[in-house]
């Protein structure tokens, strides 16, 4: 099944792509011929990936899937959340996004967060929509070198290290992306 990736992420690209295997042809958004930036104009991260997978469909008609993640930390009153790639400049500065928040949590002894991937499929022109959350804890500083974001920040419930200290697999197979990746196929299968 050949189906449309409303991303221009290329670790999201692979981490996807791992998660959904073989089963699924994943075409990119420069493969349909989208190369501008797709508008994130949501309040909400559940609105975001609707706009996402709404602008993908509209301008090819073909089946396609977008998502949109925010890290929700519970001392800063779920933020940076909808504006977590944007959290401290307008560009996706993943050093700048982790120094703003350890900065915001400086003192704080309150460090619980949650990853949450909100994915929208829109397939025969029908939308549906589901969800992956990990729970976790942010470190006092960044530590590993594998993934991208707030990985380095983000220590997951019952691990002892940052995602960005695990390998692709390991966080993939308990990541908020691969748990949303993983109700997407039962959408797709179903």
């Amino acid at each position: 099944m050949k189906i449309v990736f409303a991303t221009n992420n290329l670790h999201k690209l692979s981490e996807v792509r791992a998660v959904l295997g073989d089963s699924f042809e994943i075409v990119t958004l420069r493969e349909v011929g989208i190369t501008e930036d797709i508008p994130e104009t949501g309040a909400t991260l559940d609105e975001n990936a609707s706009i996402k997978a709404r602008y993908v469909y509209e301008r090819t008609g073909l089946d396609c899937f977008a998502d949109d993640t925010g890290l929700e930390v519970e001392a800063l009153g779920g933020a940076p959340g909808v504006r977590s790639a944007r959290y401290a400049t307008d560009g996706h500065d993943f050093k700048a996004n982790n120094r703003k928040l350890l900065h915001e949590l400086e003192g704080t002894k309150c460090r619980r967060a949650r990853f949450r991937t909100v994915i929208s499929l829109i397939r025969g022109g029908v939308e549906q929509q589901v969800e992956g959350v990990v729970n976790g804890t942010i470190a006092t500083e960044e530590s590993g070198y594998e993934g991208f974001g707030y990985d380095p920040l983000f220590i997951p419930d019952g691990r002892s290290v940052t995602f960005a200290e695990m390998s692709a697999d390991e966080k993939n197979a308990i990541s908020h992306r691969g748990r949303a990746v993983a109700e997407l196929v039962k959408l797709l299968k179903g």
